[in-house]
């Protein structure tokens, strides 16, 4: 499955290349498995018969891929031989030119990535998050109560772009009237170039995010020149270990707040609708007992694990489960593989919200990069669903999702459903 793969192929036939294939020749880090939802029984092989995979030919290069959930969790916490860093390629599968690399505190190894994130943890305690709680919970009814009723609308656009913009311009108080910016750049940092996408050439690319940097840069004068805020933007303006970062790392500490704040929540709500539409004895449940929430939202991000994976790099050479790994290798952790490994979560394919252990899975990632912002995901999404079974019966999917061209970000470009009237 190395090199290309057609778009025109399908879902099915790719399912059975899957059993066929020879494992040389997996490339599960392929956007297209990714688009078709074609990936699972890749993933699936691999944790049977090669769970340390070295796939050396494919369009982001030769890279390995840990498919496991521990052996997740091992490279994710053993920093002296993984490392993060942007300067080594930073945290996807897919190359940056080292000219373009930015670094963000997710791109970093320790001891300096504990001071950048430390920055912004204040925005996620517990009282910022009890005060952000008004505010979700306001902006969810308001967007749920203008809903058409008895037609077809995408989710997608009028529910989960729009929410997860509206939170992201609130932290980082950013111009209401602008915020769709957000969700735009977001999407342009994460896109594959032409690949039919938001942009056809890394030029295109840069010309935007250089937009993004620039428009930043008129607001952090302003938070400089005012007293410290609540809002991510002041609290880096004036972050003992933030408020000199040069340009690369303010835009890539920028790129990591907004992709960090719209990826993850936009794709686990439209994925919490679509997992429902396919477990209709689990809607049921939840709407009998909606105390389940709380386990229904670690439970749909499991389910979903809205960014499929993470990358580091092999500063040295190292075994692992008798593979080889060489110094300077690409080492891609697949979370999207963790999260449905037999030998850690009891029936993984199945979607449980009242599952025992629901906070069992890596879709936050592991050890000391872990997302930063989980608490207000989860927040987010137990809110809009407290006030969705409030107000509706049921959604109806009526429509299969239209589905990202990535293997990084696992998400959805539209949703079709229906309220009824």
């Amino acid at each position: 499955m190395h090199g290309t793969i057609e778009s025109t192929v399908t879902r099915e036939g790719l399912h059975e290349r899957a059993a066929s294939l020879p494992l040389e020749q997996f490339d599960p880090g392929h956007p297209e498995l990714f688009r078709t939802d074609a990936l699972w029984p890749y993933f699936d092989r691999l944790r049977r018969e090669d769970p340390v995979h070295y796939c050396k030919d494919s369009m982001f290069g030769p890279y390995w891929s840990v498919t496991r959930y521990n052996d997740i969790m091992e490279i994710e916490t053993n920093h002296a031989v993984f490392s993060s860093a942007s300067s080594l390629g930073g945290i996807t599968i897919r190359d940056i030119d080292p000219d373009l690399r930015r670094e963000s505190f997710i791109a970093m190894d320790p001891p300096r990535h504990a001071a950048q994130r430390k920055t912004v943890a204040p925005m996620f305690t517990p009282t910022h998050l009890d005060e952000l709680a008004l505010n979700i919970r306001k902006r969810s009814a308001e967007c749920l109560d203008n809903l058409p009723k008895g037609e077809e609308f995408d989710w997608v656009d009028r529910v989960s772009i729009e929410l997860t913009t509206q939170m992201l311009a609130v932290l980082f108080d950013f111009p209401w009237e602008d915020r769709r910016k957000l969700t735009r750049w977001s999407d342009v940092a994460t896109t594959i170039p032409g690949s039919g996408g938001l942009v056809a050439t890394e030029d295109e690319r840069q010309a935007e995010l250089l937009e993004c940097a620039t428009y930043f840069s008129r607001l952090w004068k302003e938070r400089t020149a005012q007293p410290p805020k609540s809002d991510l933007l002041s609290m880096l303006a004036h972050g003992a270990a933030t408020r000199d970062m040069d340009a690369k790392n303010f835009l890539g500490n920028l790129i990591l707040l907004i992709v960090g704040g719209n990826d993850t929540t936009r794709n686990t709500m439209s994925g919490s609708i679509y997992a429902l539409s396919q477990h209709p004895e689990q809607y049921r449940k939840l709407r009998e007992n909606p105390a389940l929430l709380d386990s229904f939202v670690p439970e749909v991000i499991r389910w979903q694990t809205p960014l499929a994976h993470m990358r580091r790099t092999a500063l040295a050479d190292f075994e692992f489960h008798g593979k080889q790994i060489k110094k300077g290798d690409k080492v891609v952790m697949w979370y999207v593989s963790g999260n449905r490994d037999e030998e850690a979560i009891e029936k993984p394919y199945e979607f449980i919200i009242d599952r025992a252990r629901p906070r069992t899975h890596l879709s936050f990632g592991f050890g000391i990069h872990r997302c930063v912002g989980l608490r207000l995901a989860e927040l987010q999404l137990k809110i809009i669903w407290e006030e969705i079974l409030k107000r509706f019966d049921h959604i109806d999917v009526v429509g299969e999702p239209k589905r990202v061209y990535s293997s990084f970000v696992k998400g959805y470009e539209t949703l079709p459903v229906r309220i009824a009237a």
